[in-house]
């Protein structure tokens, strides 16, 4: 087990490493002078001189990079050029709505795909079935952001059960802070729950036809005791793994839905520092939500090697 996690952790470590320089470079490349865009095209070059110096931007781009990944390997995330503030701080204030987001359309996709899953398979070539498969396919075609406008105008604007908009906070009470999720969460969690489904209803016709499945019929059980007993355990643990890389899309899935819904999140908040030519802002978020997704990929492996130990014997 150790030599699994070692290996892993080895992988995790790379992969963050070659992130950070892709992220680094993509956004170092991108056209346009921070400073430039602060001060305006009229601004004078001394006065461009000694904002880049304020800034950091005197150095050459591998010191840059290099300040800015010792500062994150220290939680310090570096000074936001536009507010003059930290971005640690700023992360942390944004952070409160991305995550619970996030979970919020994870669990709402379980709930949804779990029983249509079992419903689907236990009616196989079954006109319920075949309607469930309709749908999924359906859901995984729509694209979110679409399907998060038309959230919007059928029960924000035209029935106003929910705000279009905006979050209440947290401060309100959690009520207050859910109901502002609920629309971003479901436009995340449809899509998402269309998938989840498919694997749910070919992971148990998969077990279905085991020999185990047939001697519990043989002993006596009826087909509903045997799909509950014998069949959902078994069929749960590629369906455990897809939910936890499905928390990762979805993680990272927020930053489209936080601007339609005006969510003050991490997403907004790459949008505006990308306005702003922000880039340190830009390049901490989203070095962070690539970190949140290795890192969960990882717990997820982790996770699998625990439940079947099969994989553990390979390495």
């Amino acid at each position: 087990m150790l030599r699994y996690i070692l290996k892993h952790l080895a992988s995790l470590i790379l992969s963050l490493a070659v992130a950070s320089l892709i992220i680094f470079a993509v956004i170092e490349v991108a056209p346009g002078d921070p400073a430039s865009f602060m001060l305006g095209i009229n601004a004078q070059p001394e006065t461009l001189d000694a904002l880049r110096r304020d800034l950091g931007l005197d150095v050459s781009k591998t010191q840059r990079y290099l300040n800015w990944v010792t500062g994150m390997l220290t939680g310090d995330f570096g000074t936001s050029y536009t507010y003059r503030t930290s971005v640690t701080q700023m992360v942390a204030d944004r952070i409160s709505v991305s995550i619970p987001l996030a979970l919020y359309a994870l669990l709402l996709s379980i709930f949804i795909a779990i029983p249509a899953g079992i419903y689907a398979a236990a009616r196989r070539g079954q006109a319920g079935d075949v309607s469930v498969m309709a749908t999924t396919q359906l859901g995984i075609a729509l694209p979110n952001f679409w399907f998060a406008m038309m959230l919007v105008l059928v029960f924000a604007i035209n029935l106003r059960w929910f705000p279009a908009g905006g979050f209440a906070g947290w401060d309100k009470g959690l009520l207050a802070g859910l109901t502002s999720l609920t629309l971003p969460a479901i436009a995340l969690a449809l899509p998402q729950a269309a998938i989840l489904t498919r694997v749910m209803r070919s992971a148990l016709l998969d077990v279905l036809g085991e020999d185990f499945m047939r001697t519990a019929r043989a002993k006596g059980l009826s087909a509903r005791q045997t799909l509950w007993r014998h069949g959902l355990r078994n069929a749960m643990i590629p369906v455990l793994t897809i939910i936890g890389l499905q928390f990762s899309f979805l993680f990272a899935g927020t930053i489209i839905i936080e601007q339609v819904f005006y969510l003050p999140g991490l997403g907004r908040l790459i949008f505006q520092s990308i306005s702003a030519r922000d880039l340190i802002v830009v390049e901490s978020v989203v070095m962070l939500v690539v970190f949140g997704v290795i890192m969960i990929n990882f717990l997820v492996d982790l996770t699998y090697a625990i439940v079947d130990p099969r994989l553990r014997a390979r390495t």
